[in-house]
């Protein structure tokens, strides 16, 4: 049973109202405003953290979460509202200023100069120095010191540019704590992770709160709110919803808060029923580009009309550098790949594209034009078709209809609509709009790698049944997916990569969580039927 909102208010001054057992407040955050162009992102919003807490912060995407997250970090000046430590009123007007106040952050988007070594990023604007001359032995010491007693274990020496996406997070971590902040702030941080690290991170972050040291936690994974936070703040559409202790209220009751009606949680989907083969790949390897040998190694499988497909799988096995290969974003070391009959290997990725849908994983590399319109990139892979352009010319009005249309299916949220640079969205609103794009264009075959990474529960919903619509009006669809939980359920086939090769092939109804697990770290590998594609 749902909370009603006057339960929410009233669970929300019991759990805000003062005691004198309660400790001092170190953040508070009162009656905050942030006006953008075109939006309203927070709406007289106030927040307040405990000493040594785990404060998780709620929302939809585009909420206003990582906005009021930036007020606290400098990044933005609030329109009204007042800030202060300790109770006493501090003005932040960057982000030297919070970390004069030991406040620091971890962006949903890393800020790491990638051709930098680890140990430069972590000590960058803080240079040990003596007589002007750089002490990097010193800042080394308190790096590994700090990497060893927080578990966070890093190369100093390894470029950003050569690490693995955790190990990139890690450095951020120990940005924060090499400058000595007591608050932290972490939005998003387990979008882009394994389940491996994730459970690391997770105790990183209780190891940190025992310290007394105080987390701000923007999440839309209600599970790992409900794993690691104390108490919890919800946002919807820029407005305060309430603050709850995560004790008191189930992921059901959390996630109506969230998006102001019922979720359904679990995908609603009948049994596939497989057609002939649209995608056919065989004995594919792809060359690696970190070291001489290979990313993938001897891939074969199909995928028909009428099935969900899902390479699962730990990150950085293989699964980006296949779907490189795929869509042609890599070239092939050898093996074949077919469409619907037609030999794609060495197509170029325009031709690929007449009857494919790429849903990338790296949605700023890959995904959008960051500096163009919503609009503009709506029409990316199709602004050459008759519809949108005529004796060379854009047809801007046609262009903007249908971006309009999108931007209302899909609800992707900016502040002035279609004309927004897609740069100031969110990260699940610019996932979104990639989303929109690629499932609104005529594919035969839908590629979606990590299609719901960084999306709330509310727009995760309804991204779940838009692919099961694929599926069942005959597309074919393969995804890519580190969750387990959505692997499991929106797959009606499972194919396992370990170290490039598909070690196992699977029935979601008929596998566990823990088989599948054993298959992904290696542990188990079988059949040569994953292999030859049966």
């Amino acid at each position: 049973m749902s909370l009603t909102e006057s339960e929410i208010k009233a669970v929300s001054q019991e759990t805000m109202a003062p005691n004198a057992e309660q400790p001092e407040y170190v953040i508070e955050m009162l009656n905050i405003t942030k006006i953008f162009p075109g939006i309203k992102a927070n709406d007289n919003i106030t927040l307040q953290l405990r000493r040594g807490e785990i404060h998780a912060l709620l929302g939809e995407n585009g909420a206003g979460k990582s906005t009021l997250m930036s007020v606290l970090f400098g990044l933005y000046q609030p329109e009204e509202g007042v800030i202060k430590k300790n109770g006493q009123v501090v003005k932040i007007n960057n982000p030297n200023d919070a970390n004069a106040l030991n406040i620091g952050m971890v962006h949903q988007h890393f800020k790491l100069v990638e051709c930098f070594s680890v140990l430069d990023n972590i000590i960058l604007g803080v240079e040990p120095n003596k007589a002007g001359f750089l002490q990097k032995d010193e800042a080394r010491k308190k790096v590994l010191a700090l990497s060893e007693k927080y578990g966070l274990q890093v190369d100093p020496d390894a470029i950003v540019e050569d690490i693995s996406v955790g190990m990139q997070q890690r450095t951020e971590i120990l940005k924060m704590l090499y400058r000595d902040n007591e608050i932290l702030i972490f939005d998003e941080p387990t979008a882009v992770l394994t389940p491996q690290e994730i459970q690391e991170l997770m105790q990183i972050m209780k190891n940190l709160a025992a310290e007394g040291k105080s987390i701000l936690f923007i999440s839309h994974k209600l599970a790992e709110i409900m794993e690691v936070a104390d108490r919890c703040t919800v946002l919807r559409k820029g407005k305060y919803i309430g603050t709850v202790n995560t004790a008191d209220v189930t992921v059901q009751e959390l996630s109506s808060m969230m998006v102001g009606r019922p979720v359904q949680l679990e995908v609603d989907k009948k049994p596939a029923q497989p057609g002939e083969v649209v995608l056919d790949v065989q004995n594919v390897t792809v060359r690696s580009h970190h070291h001489g040998g290979n990313a993938v190694s001897n891939v074969s499988f199909q995928v028909r009309r009428g099935e969900i497909v899902c390479l699962a799988g730990i990150e950085g096995n293989g699964q980006t550098q296949f779907i490189y290969g795929l869509t042609g974003l890599d070239k092939l070391a050898s093996g074949k790949i077919t469409l619907l009959g037609e030999d794609i290997t060495h197509q170029s990725i325009r031709k690929r594209a007449k009857h494919m849908s790429h849903i990338p994983e790296d949605r700023h590399k890959h995904g959008l034009v960051l500096d163009f319109s919503v609009e503009e990139n709506m029409i990316l892979q199709r602004y050459w078709q008759p519809e949108f352009q005529k004796a060379g010319f854009i047809r801007f009005g046609e262009m903007r209809k249908y971006s309009d249309r999108l931007i209302e299916k899909f609800d992707v949220r900016s502040g002035q609509g279609s004309i927004t640079k897609a740069r100031s969205m969110s990260g699940g609103n610019q996932q979104k709009a990639i989303v929109a794009r690629e499932m609104d264009r005529d594919h035969e075959l839908l590629v979606a790698v990590q299609p719901t990474r960084g999306l709330d529960v509310g727009a995760i919903e309804f991204i779940h049944s838009e692919i099961v619509k694929e599926r069942d009006e005959g597309k074919a669809v393969l995804l890519v997916s580190l969750e387990l939980e959505e692997v499991m359920s929106l797959s009606d086939r499972i194919l396992v990569m370990y170290e490039g090769e598909i070690v196992g092939e699977f029935d979601p109804k008929k596998v566990t969580v823990e088989e599948l697990g054993l298959y992904m770290a290696g542990a188990k590998r079988d059949t040569p039927s994953a292999k030859e594609g049966k």
